[in-house]
């Protein structure tokens, strides 16, 4: 996708904007439409804001298959290639995808552990972290309740829309 301005953004026909912010939730283009239809908005902040509360509005069934929509962290399908563009960017901007054999191990165990303790994967803004700092997380956050992991994990994606949002926006000059 270019790069488009706010004002550009907000002229967007519905389905042209769909398109541009498709990939902001993982595999999850319906929340696009969301925010689509409450436009206009001043600025890139106020449409990575909409995101976010798009991805909270959902039922409780709702957050949790958005929350499934993402990938394991250096899983199967990161080793296999098969993540979006957008995961496989944020994923190497991590150097996941450059693990040692026992970081690999670590991580598996970590998946697994998140699979088996809330049946959803362990969800991260890697973009704003390290590695090591991924790894914390994930094992501070075993120790969550169900809903207090739910609600982490929609922080996360809330800061991974935002970033990807910031991504497909010109920036606005500052007068």
């Amino acid at each position: 996708m270019s790069r488009l301005t706010v004002p550009q953004l907000n002229a967007l026909p519905e389905d042209a904007f769909i398109e541009q912010f498709a990939g902001v939730l993982e595999h999850s283009p319906h929340y696009a439409a969301q925010v689509a239809r409450n436009r206009p908005y001043q600025d890139a902040e106020a449409i990575a804001t909409a995101f976010a509360a798009a991805a909270r509005s959902g039922t409780p069934d709702e957050q949790r298959a958005l929350i499934r929509a993402h990938p394991d962290l250096a899983g199967k399908a990161a080793l296999a290639g098969d993540l979006t563009a957008e995961s496989a960017s944020e994923q190497a901007s991590a150097g996941l995808n450059r693990l040692t054999p026992e970081e690999y191990a670590e991580f598996h165990a970590l998946n697994a552990a998140y699979h088996e303790r809330f049946g959803l994967p362990y969800v991260v803004c890697v973009r704003e972290n390290t590695r090591q700092s991924i790894f914390e997380g994930a094992r501070r956050r075993l120790n969550h309740t169900p809903e207090q992991e739910v609600n982490a994990a929609l922080h996360e994606i809330g800061r991974i829309a935002r970033l990807r949002v910031l991504d497909l926006i010109v920036p606005q000059e500052t007068p």
